[in-house]
């Protein structure tokens, strides 16, 4: 029998693009299956929007929610090679803030990865301020 095949991934920034802050211009997954997750909302188990208004009390929420998305498929945040968050905002510092709670959160791996941070107008749930959409590789 043969063993299972491991994932392989790899992050770089190449010469000629500017330096990202945290993330990676190009992720590349050499072989394997991979996860893409529903968007993340700030929705709690009983089905409501958790901290209304309170963007930092949704994130942390949306975190968890992700990393729980993930381990149902034998996945944790490092295995994230595709980000998008979306944040219901058009002020570069409330994105910036939204970016390092993200960053320092227990999915904060996964955005060391090919990234896009967006400021939209509205969201799915009424009071939702972000959400969170993932692709992860999975190992063979």
């Amino acid at each position: 029998m043969l063993a299972p095949m491991t994932k392989a991934i790899s992050r770089i920034n190449p010469p000629g693009l500017h330096t990202p802050p945290g993330y990676h211009h190009i992720t590349i997954v050499e072989a394997g299956r991979t996860a893409h997750l529903a968007g993340q909302c700030p929705v709690g188990i009983d089905g409501e929007v958790v901290g209304r208004g309170d963007l930092d009390a949704q994130i942390d929420q949306v975190a968890a929610n992700s990393v729980t998305a993930l381990a149902a498929v034998d996945a944790t945040p490092a295995d994230v090679v595709r980000s998008v968050i979306y944040v219901v905002t058009d002020d570069v510092e409330v994105l910036g803030a939204a970016w390092h709670r993200l960053t320092t959160s227990p999915l904060g791996q996964a955005f060391t990865t090919a990234s896009t941070l967006l400021g939209v107008a509205q969201l799915g749930f009424e009071g939702q301020l972000v959400e969170v959409d993932l692709t992860a590789a999975l190992a063979s």
